[in-house]
């Protein structure tokens, strides 16, 4: 039983037309991707916005034209959205330390219309102010910073990571008791 089992196996691979023991360079190729095939291999590993997916395809070789009905083929599916994408990286930014305003301006930069922005950054249910205490805690200590230079050294930080003003101070101002 063994024997039959293993000789038709040795038959299939005959005919599916691979040889394991050629060479790789001398083995069949497989036919190149299309460009919904390489949009979808590249929105399985994260979400991407349509300008970025778009980009992205032309950059792998794929036509303008054809990226982008490639990518409004998928949106239609269900398989790219923008406001899902918008969603993803406010959650993303906010979790690894950064603010509304920095958020805000880089989703600017992957096309998103400002109401997209707008929907993404109100539905987010963390705290701005909680958000930026964390990272001060973080960066300096439990107790936070206790002289001028350090104060000064973690609103920068803050201000370049994209909080408003009023979090900072109210960051800067906590208690550690809190």
């Amino acid at each position: 039983m063994s024997d039959q089992f293993h000789e038709r196996m040795a038959g299939d691979d005959e005919g599916a037309g691979h040889d394991p023991k050629l060479p790789k360079k001398l083995r069949p190729r497989r036919p190149d991707p299309t460009p919904v095939q390489r949009a979808l291999g590249l929105l399985v590993r994260r979400e991407h916005s349509r300008k970025e997916l778009v980009r992205k395809l032309e950059v792998r070789g794929v036509e303008s034209g054809q990226a982008a009905a490639a990518v409004e083929r998928l949106a239609g599916e269900g398989w790219q959205d923008d406001t899902r994408f918008a969603q993803f990286l406010v959650r993303s930014r906010a979790t690894t330390g950064y603010g509304p305003l920095y958020i805000r301006a880089e989703l600017g930069t992957h096309g998103l219309p400002g109401d997209a922005i707008a929907v993404a950054l109100d539905g987010f249910e963390g705290d701005w102010t909680g958000l930026a205490r964390d990272l001060v805690r973080r960066r300096f200590g439990p107790a936070g910073p206790v002289d001028l230079p350090q104060r000064r050294k973690a609103a920068d930080l803050l201000a370049r990571r994209g909080f408003p003003a009023d979090s900072i101070r109210a960051a800067l101002r906590y208690d550690p008791d809190d």
